[in-house]
């Protein structure tokens, strides 16, 4: 069974809508409550990680499924530069690029790995400053992980393919 095909983006549009339908699924499998939680839970936070990993997010999110076998899906389109690449692949349980299996894709892989750019932050305004100016939100530009820690505690497996500025990510989850 494959799910509805859930367009989600940088303001949260379709956020919900993702939710909704790994609720349906879960209802349609069958699944108890506890199972529809940790489910849901996969959903919520391979989101949450896509969009905090990739800063914005023009994703495509759908869910395939064959009794209790469950695969999320998230596809998505970002600016590549070495930071983002790197925590792409540790989010990886296997922490390898999925997409470079064969001869060719590995060093199609080398090549993209070695041609992204190694981008350096950088603000006009020093960050002392900016932390004194009224009105100003300070967010951490850093990355804390949590959505990781959550996502490889609850689901089975997670893989990342990277391809060019593709991102396609799965996350796997079985039910006894």
């Amino acid at each position: 069974m494959k799910s509805d095909l859930i367009t989600i983006d940088n303001y949260g549009n379709g956020f919900n809508a993702a939710l909704k339908e790994t609720r349906k699924v879960a209802a349609y499998q069958e699944l108890n409550e506890k199972e529809t939680i940790h489910l849901l839970l996969c959903a919520e936070e391979m989101l949450s990680m896509a969009h905090s990993i990739t800063g914005e997010m023009q994703a495509s999110f759908w869910i395939e499924c064959e009794k209790k076998n469950f695969d999320l899906h998230l596809s998505t389109q970002t600016v590549m530069d070495k930071a983002k690449r790197n925590l792409l692949l540790y989010a990886a349980t296997s922490r390898q690029n999925e997409a470079a299996h064969s001869f060719l894709g590995k060093i199609r892989d080398a090549f993209e790995s070695a041609m992204v750019a190694d981008v350096e932050p950088s603000s006009q305004i020093p960050d002392d400053v900016l932390a004194d100016l009224p009105n100003h939100v300070i967010e951490s530009l850093e990355w804390d992980g949590y959505e990781l820690s959550v996502l490889q505690h609850v689901a089975n497996q997670v893989k990342v393919g990277i391809r060019g500025n593709k991102v396609d990510m799965t996350v796997t989850k079985h039910f006894d």
